[in-house]
């Protein structure tokens, strides 16, 4: 063997043992958590940075409501462009339980702003969005935002939420939604006012009457996204 067919054989192990697929940052796992009668429509649900464990409860009881919940690393999806909540939906679409159809998304901090940005352009695959304490300062281009949202939003913020500088404010929703508004499209924004980020059950700054809250919200958002 030559010197260089040597050093073209090196190589190619090399690439071979190191080289990381372009379509692997895509590629996602989710744990599914089906409904009490079997099969239902889909809800993908996307995590904040704390991973999906910190939002198994939240899946369950979800489930429970009757859906296919699909709970999905959120850290995952971000600097995607939106190919990593894509991927989840399609994963969560061949679940055992899963029924065909337009899927829902429910998104925390993150993994909401991941839904919250991509998943509102897409009307041919997503029926409704809810969010809780969404990531939104990224979204700087409001008027844009709005004329690319082609599904109805429902999003609760926390009033105290200033986690990170400031990247989920109920302030910045508030912008997000008068941009919707103005464009005539729908979006349902509740502010809790001592509610901090994290509010979920489990969460680090739980807040029972903001969680129950906005868990009913949740069940009401999605019987009329999955009616059909």
């Amino acid at each position: 063997m030559t010197i260089a067919s040597r050093v073209a054989a090196f190589a190619a192990v090399f690439a071979l043992l190191f080289a990381v697929p372009v379509a692997h940052a895509q590629q996602t796992s989710g744990q599914e958590f089906p409904p009490p009668q079997g099969k239902g429509r889909v809800v993908v649900l996307s995590s904040g940075m704390s991973g999906p464990a910190h939002y198994i409860e939240v899946a369950q009881e979800i489930a429970k409501l009757g859906y296919d919940v699909v709970l999905f690393d959120g850290n995952a999806e971000e600097g995607t462009h939106g190919d990593g909540v894509k991927a989840a939906i399609a994963q969560a679409l061949t679940m055992p339980h899963a029924l065909p159809g337009k899927v829902a998304l429910v998104g925390f901090s993150l993994g909401g702003g991941e839904s919250l940005y991509y998943g509102s352009q897409w009307g041919d695959q997503v029926a409704g969005i809810v969010v809780w304490y969404p990531a939104n300062a990224f979204i700087k281009n409001l008027p844009g935002f709005a004329s690319r949202q082609q599904v109805p939003i429902v999003v609760f913020a926390g009033g105290r939420d200033h986690f990170r500088n400031g990247c989920c404010t109920a302030t910045n929703d508030q912008a997000l939604q008068a941009a919707s508004k103005a464009a005539g499209k729908s979006f349902d924004l509740t502010v809790y006012p001592d509610a901090d980020h994290d509010f979920v059950k489990g969460g680090a700054n739980y807040n029972a009457a903001a969680y129950a809250d906005a868990i009913q919200k949740t069940a009401d958002a999605l019987k009329v996204y999955l009616a059909n």
